[in-house]
């Protein structure tokens, strides 16, 4: 495995593999890497010759009051399980390398509509970040694919969204969210808390079960199954961001006349914020 910190670098060897006509697959990451992140790393590896993957914590997708200074970073183990993977490519840019002029005066890519609301709208300027960043990564390493996780289900529509309206020669692929056995959502942001806090933390998940389980039933009160789901949270210890049940694609608050949801929800316990989504359709 090639670890390249450097833009010419890659260049380089991206351009190098173009000329022998091979199709390249990327992941980007903020590193603290899990088994969900590896999940996405052997999609990767079953859609093209040659894997990249990224690890870079992006101080641009971070708020003011976030965790980016104390974000986990634990770049030899992230190595080590990429290697025994057989990744091609680690690519661990410095922030001076992605940002050179600073975040003041970065071009910035905005995506409207689908950014709006749930994490884009408890965290301002979050998915600009992204965006941004993606867009950058997507024209350094000028993948064939792209492999995201479902568990940044907000995330991955913006993605999508973003590569279709700049027609970019991407394909993007969702990979299903990784579970611990109690059924948490697996996250980097996880090893921030105690095995009694992950406890109450699985309760996100079957929360987000019940309210599906109630909607194939046919239950189509939206506002009630959200306000039940809420009180649920708070009953068990968690401090509800949103719990929204939207049209799967658009994320447009769900009609009784669509038949294709995703129910997305957040929620605090103590500091840590937890996100997790279920879908329900066809």
């Amino acid at each position: 495995m090639q670890s390249i910190t450097e833009i010419k670098s890659l260049r380089s060897q991206i351009k190098a593999w173009r000329q022998q006509g091979l199709s390249i697959a990327f992941v980007p990451t903020m590193g603290n890497l899990h088994q969900g992140h590896f999940s996405l790393v052997e999609k990767a590896k079953t859609l093209a010759d040659k894997v990249v993957v990224s690890i870079f914590v992006n101080p641009m997708q971070f708020g003011k009051n976030e965790d980016l200074d104390s974000y986990p970073r634990t770049l030899v183990q992230d190595k080590q399980g990429l290697a025994e993977l057989g990744t091609d490519i680690v690519f661990t840019p410095s922030v001076e390398t992605i940002y050179p002029n600073g975040l003041a005066t970065q071009s910035f890519v905005d995506v409207p509509g689908v950014s709006e609301g749930y994490c884009g709208g408890s965290r301002s300027g979050h998915f600009r970040g992204v965006a941004t960043v993606v867009t950058k990564l997507f024209n350094l390493v000028q993948p064939d694919f792209a492999c995201f996780g479902e568990k940044d289900y907000q995330q991955l529509q913006v993605i999508k969204t973003m590569v279709h309206d700049l027609s970019m020669p991407i394909e993007i692929i969702g990979v299903p969210t990784q579970r611990e056995v109690s059924g948490l959502a697996m996250s980097s942001r996880n090893g921030y808390l105690s095995e009694q806090e992950k406890d109450v933390a699985k309760i996100l998940y079957q929360v987000l079960l019940q309210s599906a389980k109630q909607l194939e039933s046919g239950e189509r009160d939206f506002k009630t199954l959200e306000a039940n789901a809420n009180l649920a949270l708070e009953d068990a210890g968690l401090k509800p961001d949103y719990f929204s049940i939207a049209h799967r694609y658009t994320l447009q608050p769900a009609t009784s006349s669509d038949e294709d949801f995703v129910i997305l929800a957040a929620a605090f316990l103590g500091s840590v914020r937890l996100i997790d989504n279920i879908q329900v359709g066809k």
